[in-house]
């Protein structure tokens, strides 16, 4: 369905992989001591962002005069355990497997690349990408392209020539900024 294009790149976090209940059991846990709780309806216009976007929504949100790299740094310290006991591959993974060693297939995600690495190999998928693209690898986040504009230059496809499969709007955004074919998993 998808041989038109000659490269494959997927978000992780609600496409690739479900890991939303367990980034949701870290926020808890974290904003808990300091009397503050996510508001799921209001960061889910978020989803893709890094953490330290969330932590500036919700700090704004609060207006409490806190660093949000320090408060995201927390989440982070925790949520690797926590997303690891959780996680569950969701059904766009026989994408994966169906093109596995038949197109170059990178990883762009608002996770930080060393947890996504963490992710695939505990799931057993990390095999199937040839690059992973995290928060901590470019300047600009999610809608900016540069996530996957990173992603096509690392595994050698022309922008153009690759297809995103994504389920944050900011996503969506991004692939149709870096030239490329989306596709919203949530329709699937």
């Amino acid at each position: 369905m998808y041989d038109r294009y000659q490269g494959l790149i997927f978000d992780m976090d609600g496409t690739l992989l479900d890991t939303e209940a367990g980034h949701r059991q870290a926020w808890d846990e974290v904003l808990a001591k300091y009397g503050m709780k996510l508001d799921l309806e209001a960061v889910v216009a978020l989803n893709g962002s890094p953490s330290w976007k969330v932590a500036q929504f919700i700090i704004d949100s609060y207006q409490v005069d806190m660093d949000p790299y320090k408060l995201a740094q927390e989440k982070f310290d925790i949520v690797g355990d926590i997303v690891l006991a959780m996680v569950k591959p969701l059904p766009i993974v026989e994408i994966v497997k169906a093109y596995k060693g038949k197109r170059p297939m990178a990883i762009g995600t608002g996770s930080m690349h060393g947890f996504a690495d963490r992710l695939l190999q505990h799931v057993g998928l990390r095999d199937c990408f040839d690059a992973i693209v995290g928060a901590d690898d470019v300047q600009n986040h999610k809608p900016a392209p540069d996530t996957f504009l990173r992603c096509a230059e690392l595994i050698k496809v022309n922008p153009g020539s690759c297809v995103v499969f994504e389920d944050a709007p900011f996503g969506l955004q991004a692939a149709k900024a870096a030239g490329m074919d989306a596709v919203d998993v949530r329709n699937l």
